[in-house]
């Protein structure tokens, strides 16, 4: 067995070697900050969080108007394809009205009250049409705009300055401000001169 005398003088020898040791110290590693540097630290995190909150809330607005503009687009434009239906009952119309000759109209009172009467449908379709913001594009003596006008040919002979439009074959219609479709037009042609590219003939084919 083993005496008490042997536990305490290894207790003793334990103590002595815990004396003879250097202090740890725990706070070391770890530098305290002083009242002032505190402050600044705060106010540095804080100014970060700021931005990134202005940031956040710059971007989440602007997601909002984008999709409040696409909501608006989708609405204003859902009529798309039926107003290009449409457009082609406006065109039979037109092409209706074109057909009948001014010499039978002055001639023929029967034909001359039917004309009217087409007539006027036309121009009731046409403002039914511009109630939904459809505004026909009609741009015969106009500068030719490839914006708004496709151009089916030029002719030469005119009278009229280099690209003006001189014929309108087919109405343009725009919906909203936004192009529905092109008016299909005919030209003015500069005079030809060599070498200047100038296409020859009277009606050159352009589309």
């Amino acid at each position: 067995m083993i005496k008490d005398d042997e536990f305490q003088e290894e207790g003793e020898q334990a103590e002595a070697s815990r004396e003879g040791a250097a202090p740890i110290d725990d706070g070391a590693s770890i530098p305290e900050l002083g009242p002032e540097a505190e402050v600044a630290a705060l106010r540095t995190l804080v100014a970060e969080l700021k931005d990134q909150l202005l940031r956040s809330l710059a971007e989440t607005e602007n997601v909002r108007r984008r999709a409040q503009r696409d909501t608006e687009d989708a609405s204003k434009f859902a009529i798309s394809n039926f107003a290009r239906e449409v457009l082609q009952v406006a065109d039979n119309f037109n092409r209706a009205l074109d057909a009948i000759p001014a010499e039978a109209l002055a001639n023929d009172e029967a034909l001359r009250n039917l004309h009217e009467g087409v007539l006027a449908t036309e121009r009731q379709l046409e403002q039914a049409l511009e109630r939904h913001s459809i505004v026909k594009i009609w741009p015969m003596g106009e500068r030719f705009d490839s914006n708004l006008h496709q151009a089916m040919f030029e002719v030469e002979g005119s009278g009229q300055p280099q690209g003006t439009v001189v014929q309108v074959l087919q109405a343009g219609y725009t919906l909203h401000g936004r192009l529905l479709r092109p008016a299909m037009v005919a030209i003015a042609k500069g005079e030809a001169s060599s070498g200047d590219g100038s296409l020859g003939g009277n009606v050159d084919t352009l589309a």
